[in-house]
């Protein structure tokens, strides 16, 4: 047989071979999971719990016709990058990614493996793909539209403190937050704020840039995602509430374990409209077949005891629109 025969031959018993292994409804499927955050987060707990619930509704049964192999990132770059290396070499059907520096480090070892990017925000000025209506490559998946919201964040946390003039914005600076923090310092004039960005690598850098803050008076927190490691999350909560400072979070987990108030889109939501991608390439489907997804839905959750810890009131006419009020 003649070289380029050979290879054509090849090829196509390749292709044959990948058609059968799509086709067959008998193999076990492999997803891959790399998310952001620590597994005992319950923050990625309800994320976990999201896909997991996602794909069964779609009969997808784990340990009869899908295999999950599960990686957590504890918000560690160096993790994240070992795990997206470690996921790419067992070889999945497809990848799910929970925020954009997992989704990052799952694209930099792979452009041919699936990749389902959940809670990544905009992920076209990010690289993720190419186009909202037609996704580049081997991605797609759901943005979370936190750019669109920085403003919402400022204004929510200005109507339930009145005074405040000065907010710290807290980011893990081991990541790309810089579309976030420059949306939100856009935005901040118009509530007459003034913003100060505040890197924090570790539980020091958080006490020493909430004492700076406290400073002052009127002062409040915003954590801009991808946010600190949920440990670092919780001396948050004991440093607002010991400086009394009002404080909004992105994700409705962190308001549950002890933070004030949050906004944005529902994790657990997202994670099951991302099955339902998974879903379709699992039969079949390429990821630049598949339109980015957009939220449906967004909740403003209030912890009233953490506005009693801070000796703060919160208006009725922003209770009466919160879609839960933690009591």
């Amino acid at each position: 047989m003649r070289r380029r025969e050979f290879i054509a031959a090849l090829g196509g018993a390749a292709a044959f071979a990948f058609a059968a292994r799509a086709d067959n409804p008998d193999r076990v499927r492999r997803v891959g999971v790399l998310i952001y955050g620590a597994e005992d987060d319950p923050v990625t707990e309800t994320r976990v719990d999201g896909l997991r619930q996602g794909l069964q509704k779609l009969d997808w049964v784990e340990g009869r016709n899908l295999q999950f192999d599960f990686r957590f990132g504890a918000a560690d770059p160096r993790r994240i990058r070992s795990y997206a290396k470690e996921l790419v070499s067992l070889a999945p059907d497809v990848i799910v990614t929970g925020a954009a520096p997992a989704t990052h480090a799952v694209l930099e070892e792979t452009q041919t493996i699936p990749v389902v990017f959940v809670e990544v925000t905009n992920e076209v000025g990010y690289g993720l793909s190419g186009k909202l209506a037609r996704p580049d490559a081997n991605s797609t998946g759901i943005t979370n539209l936190y750019l669109a919201i920085g403003a919402r964040w400022l204004e929510l946390l200005k109507e339930a403190a009145p005074r405040l003039s000065r907010i710290a914005l807290l980011f893990n600076p081991e990541f790309d937050a810089r579309a976030y923090l420059a949306a939100i310092e856009t935005a901040a004039g118009a509530y007459r704020l003034k913003t100060t960005r505040a890197p924090v690598h570790d539980a020091h850098d958080i006490e020493h840039a909430i004492v700076a803050v406290a400073a002052e008076p009127n002062a409040g927190l915003l954590i801009v995602p991808p946010t600190p490691a949920f440990s670092e999350i919780r001396l948050i909560f004991k440093l607002a509430n010991q400086y009394r400072l009002p404080a909004i979070y992105p994700t409705r987990g962190f308001v549950a374990e002890g933070g004030l108030m949050a906004y944005g889109a529902v994790s657990a939501d997202l994670f099951a409209q991302a099955a339902t991608y998974v879903d379709r390439i699992l039969h079949g489907a390429k990821p630049s077949e598949l339109a980015v997804g957009f939220p449906t839905k967004f909740d403003l959750v209030v912890n009233l005891k953490a506005a009693r810890a801070i000796g703060l009131e919160i208006p009725p006419k922003l209770l009466a629109r919160a879609a839960e009020v933690i009591e």
